[in-house]
Protein backbone atom coordinates (compact mmCIF):
# COMPACT_ATOMS: atom_id res chain seq x y z
CA UNK A 1 0.00 0.00 0.00
CA UNK A 2 1.34 3.38 -1.13
CA UNK A 3 0.46 6.29 1.19
CA UNK A 4 1.35 10.05 0.35
CA UNK A 5 3.87 11.92 2.28
CA UNK A 6 3.98 9.05 4.75
CA UNK A 7 0.87 9.93 6.71
CA UNK A 8 -2.31 8.30 7.62
CA UNK A 9 -4.80 9.88 9.97
CA UNK A 10 -6.69 8.08 12.22
CA UNK A 11 -9.43 9.58 11.96
CA UNK A 12 -11.40 8.75 15.25
CA UNK A 13 -14.00 11.77 15.80
CA UNK A 14 -17.62 10.35 16.86
CA UNK A 15 -19.43 12.46 14.10
CA UNK A 16 -19.49 12.35 10.75
CA UNK A 17 -19.92 15.90 10.04
CA UNK A 18 -16.48 16.83 11.76
CA UNK A 19 -14.55 13.95 10.00
CA UNK A 20 -15.65 15.19 6.50
CA UNK A 21 -14.68 18.89 7.29
CA UNK A 22 -11.06 17.51 8.34
CA UNK A 23 -10.88 15.01 5.87
CA UNK A 24 -11.79 18.08 3.08
CA UNK A 25 -9.70 20.40 4.33
CA UNK A 26 -6.46 17.95 4.35
CA UNK A 27 -7.01 15.96 1.29
CA UNK A 28 -4.52 17.57 -0.99
CA UNK A 29 -1.57 16.25 1.35
CA UNK A 30 -3.35 12.64 2.49
CA UNK A 31 -4.68 10.12 1.03
CA UNK A 32 -4.88 7.12 3.38
CA UNK A 33 -6.98 7.46 7.01
CA UNK A 34 -7.46 4.54 9.53
CA UNK A 35 -10.97 4.62 10.65
CA UNK A 36 -11.54 2.63 14.36
CA UNK A 37 -14.48 1.78 16.33
CA UNK A 38 -15.62 4.87 17.13
CA UNK A 39 -16.51 6.32 14.38
CA UNK A 40 -17.78 3.31 12.94
CA UNK A 41 -20.14 2.26 15.66
CA UNK A 42 -21.37 6.22 15.61
CA UNK A 43 -21.78 6.61 12.54
CA UNK A 44 -22.29 2.77 10.73
CA UNK A 45 -19.96 1.05 7.99
CA UNK A 46 -21.11 3.47 5.68
CA UNK A 47 -18.18 5.77 7.05
CA UNK A 48 -15.74 3.61 4.84
CA UNK A 49 -17.76 4.39 1.65
CA UNK A 50 -18.28 7.85 1.93
CA UNK A 51 -14.64 8.62 2.49
CA UNK A 52 -13.65 6.73 -0.34
CA UNK A 53 -16.45 7.99 -2.63
CA UNK A 54 -16.28 11.79 -1.42
CA UNK A 55 -12.53 12.21 -1.38
CA UNK A 56 -10.84 9.18 -2.73
CA UNK A 57 -9.10 8.10 0.27
CA UNK A 58 -7.99 4.36 0.71
CA UNK A 59 -8.93 3.23 4.00
CA UNK A 60 -7.90 0.92 6.66
CA UNK A 61 -10.04 -0.43 9.17
CA UNK A 62 -8.60 -0.45 13.18
CA UNK A 63 -10.76 -3.17 14.75
CA UNK A 64 -8.02 -4.56 15.94
CA UNK A 65 -10.03 -8.07 15.38
CA UNK A 66 -9.05 -10.57 17.87
CA UNK A 67 -11.67 -13.49 18.26
CA UNK A 68 -11.92 -16.84 16.83
CA UNK A 69 -11.70 -17.89 13.31
CA UNK A 70 -15.18 -17.86 12.49
CA UNK A 71 -16.01 -14.97 14.20
CA UNK A 72 -13.21 -12.72 12.45
CA UNK A 73 -13.99 -14.39 9.23
CA UNK A 74 -17.76 -12.44 9.36
CA UNK A 75 -16.18 -9.43 10.67
CA UNK A 76 -13.35 -9.29 7.98
CA UNK A 77 -16.17 -9.74 5.30
CA UNK A 78 -18.74 -7.30 6.57
CA UNK A 79 -15.69 -4.70 6.29
CA UNK A 80 -14.45 -5.64 3.03
CA UNK A 81 -17.41 -5.88 1.73
CA UNK A 82 -18.54 -2.34 3.12
CA UNK A 83 -15.31 -0.67 0.86
CA UNK A 84 -12.19 -1.14 3.25
CA UNK A 85 -8.68 -1.41 1.33
CA UNK A 86 -7.63 -3.26 4.51
CA UNK A 87 -8.36 -4.21 8.21
CA UNK A 88 -5.71 -4.43 10.77
CA UNK A 89 -6.13 -7.64 13.37
CA UNK A 90 -4.10 -8.54 16.34
CA UNK A 91 -1.65 -11.95 16.42
CA UNK A 92 -2.16 -12.71 19.80
CA UNK A 93 -5.01 -14.79 19.21
CA UNK A 94 -2.66 -17.46 17.26
CA UNK A 95 -2.29 -18.09 13.69
CA UNK A 96 -5.71 -19.72 12.51
CA UNK A 97 -7.36 -16.50 13.92
CA UNK A 98 -5.42 -13.68 11.81
CA UNK A 99 -6.03 -16.59 8.83
CA UNK A 100 -9.18 -15.49 8.97
CA UNK A 101 -8.61 -12.08 8.84
CA UNK A 102 -6.06 -13.17 5.62
CA UNK A 103 -8.03 -15.10 3.65
CA UNK A 104 -10.97 -12.90 3.78
CA UNK A 105 -8.38 -10.21 2.46
CA UNK A 106 -7.31 -11.99 -0.22
CA UNK A 107 -11.16 -13.21 -1.33
CA UNK A 108 -11.66 -9.43 -1.51
CA UNK A 109 -8.49 -8.50 -3.23
CA UNK A 110 -7.38 -6.43 -0.55
CA UNK A 111 -5.10 -6.08 2.51
CA UNK A 112 -4.45 -7.24 5.98
CA UNK A 113 -1.95 -5.48 8.67
CA UNK A 114 -1.03 -7.20 11.57
CA UNK A 115 -0.52 -5.99 14.98
CA UNK A 116 2.34 -6.48 16.24
CA UNK A 117 2.81 -4.28 19.87
CA UNK A 118 0.88 -1.55 20.68
CA UNK A 119 1.67 1.91 21.60
CA UNK A 120 -0.06 2.94 24.91
CA UNK A 121 2.03 2.29 28.25
CA UNK A 122 0.10 -0.21 29.20
CA UNK A 123 1.33 -2.52 26.30
CA UNK A 124 4.44 -2.78 28.13
CA UNK A 125 2.37 -5.21 30.87
CA UNK A 126 1.43 -8.36 28.44
CA UNK A 127 1.27 -7.64 24.82
CA UNK A 128 5.21 -6.79 24.38
CA UNK A 129 6.87 -9.97 25.71
CA UNK A 130 4.98 -11.79 23.10
CA UNK A 131 5.51 -8.87 19.46
CA UNK A 132 8.43 -10.64 18.37
CA UNK A 133 7.11 -13.82 18.49
CA UNK A 134 3.81 -12.51 16.67
CA UNK A 135 6.52 -10.35 13.77
CA UNK A 136 7.88 -14.49 13.20
CA UNK A 137 4.65 -15.47 12.74
CA UNK A 138 3.42 -12.69 10.60
CA UNK A 139 6.28 -13.47 8.19
CA UNK A 140 5.86 -17.83 8.59
CA UNK A 141 2.43 -17.11 7.49
CA UNK A 142 3.16 -14.82 4.59
CA UNK A 143 1.82 -11.37 5.82
CA UNK A 144 3.53 -8.37 4.60
CA UNK A 145 2.10 -5.70 6.36
CA UNK A 146 2.32 -5.07 9.93
CA UNK A 147 1.66 -2.08 12.79
CA UNK A 148 4.54 -1.33 15.20
CA UNK A 149 4.53 1.71 17.50
CA UNK A 150 6.71 5.03 17.44
CA UNK A 151 6.52 5.45 21.23
CA UNK A 152 9.56 2.90 21.52
CA UNK A 153 11.67 3.23 18.89
CA UNK A 154 14.26 0.63 19.92
CA UNK A 155 11.03 -1.79 19.47
CA UNK A 156 9.49 -0.48 15.93
CA UNK A 157 13.19 -1.60 15.13
CA UNK A 158 13.13 -4.72 15.91
CA UNK A 159 10.35 -5.55 14.69
CA UNK A 160 11.57 -4.37 11.49
CA UNK A 161 14.73 -6.81 11.95
CA UNK A 162 12.04 -9.61 12.06
CA UNK A 163 9.96 -8.70 9.45
CA UNK A 164 12.28 -7.83 6.98
CA UNK A 165 13.03 -4.80 4.92
CA UNK A 166 10.62 -5.51 2.15
CA UNK A 167 7.54 -5.51 4.86
CA UNK A 168 5.43 -2.48 5.03
CA UNK A 169 4.89 -1.06 8.66
CA UNK A 170 2.27 1.73 9.48
CA UNK A 171 3.11 2.87 13.18
CA UNK A 172 0.88 5.10 15.42
CA UNK A 173 1.71 7.00 18.73
CA UNK A 174 3.61 9.95 16.67
CA UNK A 175 2.77 13.35 17.94
CA UNK A 176 0.32 13.40 21.25
CA UNK A 177 1.62 10.33 22.51
CA UNK A 178 5.01 11.53 22.03
CA UNK A 179 6.48 9.66 19.00
CA UNK A 180 8.98 11.23 17.39
CA UNK A 181 7.90 11.38 13.49
CA UNK A 182 11.38 11.43 12.07
CA UNK A 183 12.68 8.36 14.09
CA UNK A 184 9.86 6.50 13.30
CA UNK A 185 10.44 7.15 9.69
CA UNK A 186 13.75 5.15 10.44
CA UNK A 187 12.20 2.03 10.59
CA UNK A 188 8.43 2.49 9.74
CA UNK A 189 7.16 3.14 5.76
CA UNK A 190 4.03 5.31 7.64
CA UNK A 191 3.12 7.34 10.48
CA UNK A 192 -0.50 7.32 11.67
CA UNK A 193 -1.37 10.52 12.99
CA UNK A 194 -4.69 11.54 14.75
CA UNK A 195 -5.41 13.97 17.47
CA UNK A 196 -2.36 16.38 16.22
CA UNK A 197 -4.59 17.06 13.19
CA UNK A 198 -8.03 16.10 13.82
CA UNK A 199 -7.74 18.08 17.38
CA UNK A 200 -5.90 21.57 15.73
CA UNK A 201 -7.40 24.70 15.42
CA UNK A 202 -6.46 24.45 11.80
CA UNK A 203 -6.08 20.63 10.41
CA UNK A 204 -4.27 21.92 6.76
CA UNK A 205 -1.57 23.91 9.09
CA UNK A 206 -0.73 20.94 11.26
CA UNK A 207 -0.81 18.50 8.49
CA UNK A 208 1.80 21.15 6.72
CA UNK A 209 3.78 21.43 9.84
CA UNK A 210 4.55 17.27 10.23
CA UNK A 211 5.06 17.02 6.65
CA UNK A 212 7.71 19.72 6.57
CA UNK A 213 9.24 18.15 9.68
CA UNK A 214 10.10 14.83 7.94
CA UNK A 215 11.14 16.07 4.81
Amino acid sequence: MKVKNNIILAMDLMDLASAESVCESINQYIDTIKIGYPLTLAEGLKTIGLFKENFGYKVICDYKVADIPATNEKIANLTFDAGADAIICHGFVGPDSVEACKASAEDHGKEVFLLTEMSHPGAIRFLQKDADDIARMGVEMGISNYVAPSTRPDRLSEIRDIVGKDSFIISPGVGTQGGDPKETLKYSNALIIGRSIYNAEDPETATKDIIDSIQ
